[in-house]
């Protein structure tokens, strides 16, 4: 009996020193400080870029139209390629103006018979009049009739003239020099003269025009903006950039053509048109490009990482690194944007020191260990082009 109660006691003792030892809480390790990337605030002039959707055309179009109607016979270009000047594209069957031009070729040489017996007749009839022999009547009569034959046979060799020109038409030329595209008809096809008759299209791409639209408002702000004293906006038409669909940008600049003369009333927009050299034919008509403008100059600007700035809700924040490398978020309100930045409007100054972010185990308060970064607005762009 009292070995079966200090059994108990033992087992009773045991008990309590496991669960007391299994309620003693370990002391946490200390946490580890975060590295994290930091960059200084930048404080320069910078150029701002808006971007309009624009699209591409050659330096010239030309449609190729037939002037006369007849039956492909052939084309004597391969399709997509470059054409010269003068080359022969297309031609028509011939034989029906051919056939004109013979007619009218008969047709002249009655009408000069005609002229030469009108003529004998006159030089016959002159002489006798003058001597009475014949009456006036009959000298007026001669003299119409020689007048007649010889406009006749002026409308002979008109209806010749025509009659070649047609025959001519049936050998369509290549107006300028330049790529062209896909044939719309075939060997065999059946063509007439109108402009909605097209059967292809030439585009001379040595430059290629690019045009845009601008709102009113727009326009207006930038207009008075460029002419006050001393603009800034001076000499923005000579550097606009193009960025391709890909999201490339385009190697080379841009000069403002012309502006339209009116604001489209059914779209509150002006067109623009700016030209773009092509060396490597890189560009061709129709495509949707988005021309970058310059369109405002900010002098002293503060400038961050879009990459750095928080955004919930509407509110814009940044991590800033204050004492003893300690983080407080700190709102901002950023304006327009920069290549890969903001700038900003208000809530920093030149010489903070922001921390990039990237993780969610950052917090107000948290210390870090500061990675000092360099860092240059369109930085994130050039590696994105680099990777391209």
């Amino acid at each position: 009996m009292k070995v079966s109660i200090i059994t108990k006691l033992l087992f009773v003792q045991a008990l309590l020193i496991t669960v007391l030892v299994s309620c003693k809480q370990e002391t946490p390790p200390d946490a580890i400080p975060l590295e994290i990337a930091v960059i200084e605030v930048l404080q320069q002039d910078v150029r701002l870029e808006s971007e309009y959707t624009g699209q591409t055309f050659g330096q010239s179009d030309i449609q190729i139209n037939p002037r006369v109607d007849g039956v492909i016979e052939s084309l004597n270009f391969k399709e997509g390629s470059v054409v010269t000047k003068g080359e022969l594209l297309y031609t028509i069957d011939p034989l029906p103006f051919q056939a004109k031009v013979i007619q009218a070729q008969g047709n002249l040489a009655e009408s000069q018979a005609r002229l030469a017996k009108a003529k004998s007749d006159l030089d016959m009839v002159e002489p006798l009049a003058k001597m009475n022999a014949l009456s006036q009547r009959e000298l007026v009569a001669a003299k119409e009739a020689y007048n007649a034959a010889l406009a006749k046979m002026s409308a002979s060799a008109a209806s010749l003239d025509n009659a070649r020109i047609e025959l001519g038409y049936c050998r369509i030329t290549a107006p300028v020099s330049g790529l062209i595209g896909i044939s719309k008809v075939r060997v065999g096809d059946y063509v007439r003269p109108g402009a909605t008759s097209v059967l292809n299209t030439i585009s001379d791409l040595g430059d290629v025009r690019v045009r845009f639209t601008i709102s009113e408002q727009e326009f207006l702000r930038i207009f008075r903006e460029y002419n006050k004293e001393n603009s800034t906006l001076k000499g923005i038409g000579e550097s606009i950039t193009l960025k391709l669909s890909d999201g490339s940008m385009y190697p080379q600049l841009g000069k403002m053509s012309f502006a339209d003369r009116q604001i489209d009333p059914s779209t509150g927009a002006i067109t623009f048109e700016t030209a773009f050299p092509n060396p490597d034919k890189l560009l061709r008509p129709g495509q949707y490009v988005k021309v970058g403008v310059v369109t405002d100059v900010r002098k002293n600007a503060i400038v961050i990482p879009q990459r750095a700035v928080i955004e919930m809700q509407g509110i814009y924040q940044v991590y800033v690194l204050g004492a003893n490398n300690t983080v407080e978020m700190k709102i901002i309100t950023p304006g327009q944007s920069f290549k890969d930045a903001y700038v900003i409007e208000d809530g920093l100054k030149a010489g903070d020191k922001i921390a990039m972010g990237g993780t969610s185990l950052l917090r107000n308060g948290s210390v870090i260990v500061p990675k000092a970064s360099n860092w240059q607005p369109g930085q994130a762009d050039k590696k994105a082009a680099q990777t391209k």
